[in-house]
């Protein structure tokens, strides 16, 4: 198990959790960031500090987010497990379901 973030995150990228997160493993896509599921220890730093909840257990997802989780999963066949987001920067890159959403978040 792992924690997922899901829509809310989308056009926000608040990054709060990034500097939470002891084991490096949240990366930042064109819109959104994601959750390494086999480098995240399920520690749970992240998902308080969120601003706009959008980080759950992935057991806790709600249902209208569920395809969120598997989203955090396909956003990683790429690029493989580097072994800290750090090491990677922006990818500049997203999964086709968040790509295909309209403009979100602030100003939007």
């Amino acid at each position: 198990m792992t924690y997922v973030i899901a829509e809310p995150c989308v056009d926000v990228l608040d990054r709060a959790c990034v500097e939470e997160c002891p084991v490096d493993c949240i990366y930042e896509g064109d819109r959104m960031l994601y959750i390494h599921p086999d480098e995240c220890v399920d520690c749970g730093a992240c998902e308080p500090v969120c601003p706009v909840e959008a980080i759950y257990y992935e057991d806790d997802v709600p249902a209208q987010w569920s395809p969120y989780t598997k989203a955090n999963v396909d956003f990683f066949d790429d690029l493989g497990s580097p072994g800290g987001a750090s090491k990677v920067g922006r990818t500049g890159n997203d999964v086709p379901l968040v790509s295909a959403l309209p403009p979100m978040g602030e100003g939007h």
